[in-house]
């Protein structure tokens, strides 16, 4: 398949990357492209790594099985790190993005020699400084779709407002914290 962006998330049980990809199929097919957002199910629970991915492409996907070889990893939780190969198949052309306070160059020395470009984003602080609980969802999803280029920025926070709203119609603050995690996200991302 021609221009395909493949995408691997890496969580633990509850962190919400199932929901993030499927935000991201569901944002990027606004914009008129084939997408797949799925989780890799087995005996997950509360905690346990888990995997989603997404497939994004000009053309109509007929490829249905998990991603070895992604052009980008999103970490959800940096512990994963130390137990699971979040840089397996991953592509040098790519990135992983990471959620910790820490710099893409110390990251970087974790990755066991990935060659590709290393970025990282505080999703704990973002998420509890603008919607008051930590989410790493929802700034770990604007940072993938700034480090990855699948859709442009303006379009992405315009397709996410318009989705709060539509879920989130009678508790506005919900919203607003959302939203405002999403734009510090995208301009808080480090290593691009």
């Amino acid at each position: 398949m021609a221009n395909v962006v493949e995408i691997r998330w890496h969580a633990r049980g509850g962190q919400g990357a199932k929901t993030a990809s499927e935000l991201l199929a569901d944002a990027v097919f606004e914009t008129g492209k084939f997408v797949q957002g799925f989780p890799e199910y087995g005996p997950e629970r509360m905690g346990a790594p888990i995997a989603a991915y997404n497939r994004i492409s000009d053309t109509k996907i007929r490829v249905h099985s998990n991603i070895y070889e992604p052009d980008f990893a999103v970490v959800l939780d940096e512990s994963l790190l130390e137990c699971v190969d979040c840089t397996a198949g991953l592509k040098e052309t790519g990135a992983i993005v990471v959620n910790t306070s820490k710099t893409p160059d110390e990251v970087r020395a974790e990755l066991g020699g990935y060659k590709g470009k290393v970025c990282t984003l505080d999703a704990r602080e973002i998420s509890e400084s603008c919607i008051g609980r930590y989410f790493p969802n929802t700034p770990m999803l604007a940072a993938i779709v700034k480090v990855s280029g699948v859709m442009p920025d303006d379009v992405f926070i315009k397709d996410m407002e318009s989705s709060l709203k539509r879920k989130f119609e009678s508790k506005p603050q919900v919203i607003e914290g959302n939203m405002n995690a999403f734009k510090r996200a995208i301009s808080e991302v480090k290593g691009l």
